[in-house]
């Protein structure tokens, strides 16, 4: 029987409620600079700010004012958990499972999070983000970080995504990867990872414990 000891939770769009913030916000842009790209604001989520810049504002002028304009954005930002993820976090912690941050964001952003929402530093035991890794999701590299620095094996991990490229990060790392339809509907994440919520509401350890022993 597998132990459920780590939960890997990605943050915007999972745990919080922010993506359609930045989707307003990366529409913006794209509207200034990039109206060539369609969609650009959907093309571009589960990636870094490295690696949007690479592929579409590769304009040194674009990457400073977009940075500038991002920072002040997520300084006014509403950092509001998804339903049930307070309560989930709570119970399992009482189990005794760690728990970690692992985002496609910086350390900045990180640090805007934690001053506007104090509890944030006292939910998990890790903050693995984009300088923690080599690549960035669809790669698997930082949920097999997020295994490693907690010493477990992977079957002992359980992995909460709602972005394409993060299931698939999860799911390449050979972790059990349940999927939020908090951003994409239920038929669109179904085939790429082992199980679907809503939310966490009426989520539970006894329940994501028989989940990964099914």
């Amino acid at each position: 029987m597998n132990t459920f000891k780590v939960a890997l939770f990605d943050l915007d769009g999972t745990l919080m409620d922010t993506e359609g913030q930045y989707t307003v916000f990366w529409g913006k842009m794209a509207a200034k600079y990039r109206p060539d790209v369609p969609n650009l604001e959907q093309i571009i989520k589960g990636t870094t700010l490295t690696q949007i810049f690479e592929r579409y504002f590769p304009d040194k002028n674009w990457q400073e004012e977009i940075t500038l304009a991002l920072d002040e954005w997520e300084k006014q930002m509403d950092y509001v958990f998804i339903p049930g993820a307070l309560d989930f976090i709570h119970d399992i912690k009482s189990h005794g499972v760690r728990c970690a941050i692992v985002t496609s964001s910086n350390i900045k952003k990180m640090e805007v999070v934690a001053d506007k929402v104090p509890e944030f530093r006292t939910l998990f035991d890790r903050i693995l983000t984009s300088e923690d890794f080599a690549a960035s999701k669809p790669n698997p590299d930082c949920y097999l970080k997020g295994a490693s620095v907690f010493d477990c094996k992977k079957e002992e991990c359980v992995v909460f995504e709602d972005a394409f490229t993060g299931l698939q990060a999860g799911m390449s790392a050979g972790i059990y990867t349940i999927g939020l339809a908090t951003n994409n509907s239920r038929a669109q994440i179904q085939d790429k990872c082992n199980h679907v919520l809503d939310n966490f509401e009426g989520l539970t350890y006894d329940r994501v414990t028989a989940l990964i022993n099914e």
